[in-house]
């Protein structure tokens, strides 16, 4: 085979890469991600804080946004041990235990925020479509369940894929082409037959990121439907108005995948560090603009963002 032989009860390690052809610019790109990490945690961290002081904001609308903040800081906090090793400090091994588990939380949060897209899609459906049923149909109850359905979902989407890796015999270089650990890249190391990974793989991306976007693009649909029935032009600006944060957050987290995707499957010729960069833009951008738009979107939570920084009440 030309590599060394792995089985599973002798574990390999993996490597893993920062930006090929780039070496000599991985401290340069230690500082943006870092940035772009700084504003994505305290964004996020800023959102549940001013949801959970704000008594306005104790809604259903925004316990979902409180989700979404939650699992942008799962995505964070998932891929940055490996990143600051990588970049910053120039560790590449990673233990095999150690990559199945940032592989399970990376893709566990990725499927989540599919999954709180296509509630919170939801909710602006029923805000907009059906409005005097709104408090009855989305009670708190109603919310904790649809909140614990997304979990549980991602969770059992997610769990077998280590234990399908670790039944494999590894024997190649293993080489990853990130700094982190995704399911995609590891599936192409093992030498043995990968057919049930790769069936397994095809069901679980199909009913999460298939099924989510197609409900998603459907309740746009009827949300579009009812507001051009608004015969005045300003009202119907204003009611499209409050959807325009989560049209932003869909299209900032499935646009970046789409291009993961095209780029997996047309851009193999392609320079290896541009597989790279998408993949960063897939996984950072997300968290780093849901909370800077929601907050310049979102009145309240601007308004509470102001007094914070001024430190005047009004």
């Amino acid at each position: 085979m030309g590599g060394i032989l792995y089985n599973s009860s002798e574990l390999p390690t993996f490597t893993l890469t920062g930006l090929p052809g780039l070496e000599n610019s991985q401290h340069w790109m230690f500082l943006l991600l870092g940035t772009l990490y700084i504003v994505s945690i305290v964004g996020n961290a800023l959102i549940l804080f001013i949801v959970k002081e704000e008594q306005s904001l104790h809604q259903p609308m925004y316990y979902f946004l409180s989700l979404l903040s939650v699992n942008d800081l799962g995505v964070s906090f998932s891929t940055l041990p490996t990143v600051l090793a990588t970049f910053c400090f120039h560790l590449r091994k990673i233990s095999f235990d150690s990559c199945m588990a940032q592989m399970f939380f990376i893709h566990f949060f990725s499927f989540m925020e599919s999954g709180v897209l296509l509630v919170m899609s939801f909710d602006r459906y029923v805000a907009i479509c059906n409005p005097l049923r709104y408090t009855t149909m989305l009670t708190d109850s109603r919310v904790v369940c649809m909140g614990l359905w997304v979990i549980t979902r991602s969770f059992c989407m997610v769990f077998p894929l280590p234990f399908l890796l670790k039944r494999l015999s590894f024997c190649k270089a293993n080489i990853l082409s990130h700094a982190y650990c995704l399911h995609p890249d590891l599936i192409h190391l093992p030498c043995g037959d990968i057919t049930v990974n790769n069936i397994f793989g095809l069901f679980i991306v199909v009913s999460t990121f298939g099924l989510d976007s197609a409900l998603i693009l459907f309740s746009y649909v009827l949300i579009l439907h009812s507001v051009l029935a608004i015969a005045s032009r300003e009202e119907r600006l204003k009611t499209f108005n409050t959807c325009l944060s989560h049209l932003c957050a869909v299209l900032i987290f499935y646009v970046p995948m789409v291009g993961v995707s095209m780029t997996a499957l047309y851009g193999r010729h392609a320079p290896r560090f541009v597989h790279t960069v998408i993949s960063l833009i897939y996984l950072f951008v997300p968290p780093m603009l849901n909370p800077v738009i929601y907050s310049i979107k979102t009145k309240e939570i601007r308004r509470r963002l102001v007094r914070m920084l001024v430190g005047t009440k009004f």
